[in-house]
């Protein structure tokens, strides 16, 4: 599938395929590429905050500095993209943590302030630019909206994630099989239906993320946890 908005091509010199150059085409490929990225980004979180017990700073640390390098690059590299992604899946395992859990606000407080963070972080993105399609992020304004967007994303799907899970009483692998029920939900409105492109994309995004947070919590709990 393909997200986009333009007929723009990756072979101009417009700023739109300078985008394109710097970040991936919303295919199949990538939607595959996400949820394993997420989920590796979820046992890392976990592995940064609980088994190595180096708490929250780690991660904020390592994400600022992938973006700063990301939005330096004068071109797309996969791999620096995707270290980024599983670098904000991290960081937003243990931010998703600090909000459910050290708030105490719980998981749905926790969730309803990581949804109100995300949406103003669209509605400003919109507001400024006029946008908030992926095929605008074209220079280093849009592209620090477009990671703080993604970094909010992946925070909240964690946290819908441990809702699900845990107070829903569905376990990671029932999660899980939620999360990617929604997702044949979203193609069938991409086919068949005249919703905006833009919505979707985001509406995967986020629901992605906890599929893979359910997956990589089914991965590295103890046995005796489920």
């Amino acid at each position: 599938m393909d997200y986009s908005d333009t007929t723009s091509t990756r072979t101009d010199h417009s700023p739109l395929a300078v985008a394109a150059a710097k970040v991936p085409e919303v295919t199949l490929v990538f939607w595959i590429i996400k949820i394993a990225a997420t989920t590796l980004g979820e046992t890392g979180g976990d592995s940064v905050t609980m088994t190595m017990d180096l708490g929250y700073l780690t991660g904020t640390v390592i994400l600022i500095v992938l973006v700063i390098l990301q939005i330096l690059a004068k071109r797309f590299h996969p791999f620096l993209y995707w270290a980024t992604i599983v670098a904000s899946t991290t960081f937003g395992t243990t931010m998703a943590d600090f909000a459910d859990r050290s708030l105490g606000v719980g998981y749905p407080g926790g969730s309803a302030l990581l949804l109100a963070l995300l949406l103003a972080t669209l509605a400003l993105w919109y507001w400024t630019l006029g946008s908030i399609s992926v095929e605008t992020v074209a220079v280093p304004k849009v592209e620090a909206f477009y990671w703080a967007a993604i970094t909010f994303s992946q925070t909240l799907g964690t946290a819908l994630g441990d809702w699900m899970a845990d107070p829903m009483g569905l376990g990671d692998d029932g999660g899980a099989l939620v999360f990617a029920a929604g997702l044949p939900v979203l193609v069938a409105a991409y086919y068949w239906t005249n919703v905006s492109r833009v919505f979707l994309f985001w509406a995967a995004f986020i629901l992605t993320r906890p599929l893979g947070a359910t997956l990589g919590d089914f991965l590295d709990k103890p046995i005796k946890e489920g």
